[in-house]
């Protein structure tokens, strides 16, 4: 629900000279919302302790209530006269539809980074330094907050070299992720990995909007954003369920093998996609 909406005003009130950093500094903040969200859980357990885990979940409704006024107070809507019509696959070019099928290919293989997590609890890897759980915490903070430092600068990077390269950069990210999981074994090996997992954040989350804000027709670019938010998120079940799967039957390792498969198959077809956006030189 905040999602589409959300991103459809980013994409209107942006140009195509800086759409990617908008939307880099819209995720940035959303990182580091969840990063200044993660310090303050633990300091407050660690203060006030687990027994007052329902006033921390109360006083969390807070900054909603504070964003959702802003919303009423500040926000404008494009106005338009138009009657909406509905979307369907033939308001959708080729090249869109195309990018929204290399997506969903991505994310079959792009599974939650909860499995990340899990995966630390084999005991025969050399991380028994620290409680698991704080390691755990630790690496989650380490990946959201690099994602927030990052997301901007990636997003500055697509609106002077292209929204594919950085895109690429991302899939090369991933890939690098599912291939060291499946080599290391040190503390600081699964340190870098988180580090490198919050750089794929921080590339893929802006460009992917912004090339589909760009792709989509203008007056659908809310329906277009809700729809491939929606593919993504459908295929994020699978996904998972398919990592469970392997990861239960075939050992561990097996699930970031078959990531590698379909990201290098996406990577393949994000060759054949088309930009639209206009450069600076097109537009004077």
């Amino acid at each position: 629900m905040r999602g589409a909406p959300r991103d459809a005003i980013v994409a209107d009130i942006s140009t195509d000279q800086n759409r990617g950093r908008n939307f880099g500094l819209l995720r940035a903040m959303d990182n580091l919302g969840a990063a200044f969200g993660i310090v303050t859980c633990l300091v407050w357990l660690g203060v006030f302790g687990l027994d007052t885990i329902r006033t921390m979940f109360l006083l969390a409704s807070v900054p909603s209530l504070v964003g959702a006024t802003l919303i009423f107070l500040s926000i404008r809507d494009r106005k338009t006269n138009q009657l909406y019509r509905g979307l369907s696959l033939k308001d959708l070019t080729f090249n869109f539809r195309f990018f929204l099928l290399l997506s969903a290919i991505f994310a079959l293989g792009s599974f939650s980074y909860s499995f990340l997590l899990v995966y630390l609890q084999d005991p025969s890897l050399q991380i028994a330094t620290l409680p698991l759980f704080l390691i755990q915490v630790l690496f989650y903070l380490i990946f959201t907050v690099v994602a927030s430092l990052m997301s901007f600068p990636f997003g500055w990077l697509a609106d002077i070299a292209g929204r594919k390269i950085v895109l690429l950069l991302s899939f090369v990210m991933w890939g690098l992720v599912c291939l060291g999981f499946t080599y290391a074994t040190s503390l600081l090996a699964f340190g870098l990995l988180f580090a490198v997992y919050g750089l794929h954040r921080a590339a893929i989350e802006p460009v992917q909007r912004a090339l589909v804000s760009e792709l989509s027709p203008t007056d659908y670019r809310a329906s277009t954003l809700g729809a491939f938010q929606m593919i993504v998120g459908l295929i994020a079940f699978p996904a998972s369920f398919l990592t469970g799967l392997l990861w239960v039957n075939f050992g561990k390792s097996t699930p970031f093998h078959l990531s590698l498969v379909l990201t290098a198959v996406a990577t393949i077809m994000l060759f054949f996609v088309k930009e639209t956006r206009k450069t600076a030189k097109n537009v004077n």
